[in-house]
């Protein structure tokens, strides 16, 4: 589980080999991180 100072949220990761880049993009941006702030974490 990844988490955030100040933020709390839940997010459902599909478990399997690889995300498409649409999905990935998706739930970063429901997480309110930019995709800078997700390759930062």
């Amino acid at each position: 589980m990844m988490t955030k100072p100040g933020y709390e949220y839940t997010l459902s990761i599909p478990q399997h080999g690889e995300l498409g880049a649409g999905l990935l993009r998706a739930l970063i941006r429901q997480a309110k991180l930019t995709v800078e702030e997700f390759n930062e974490l």
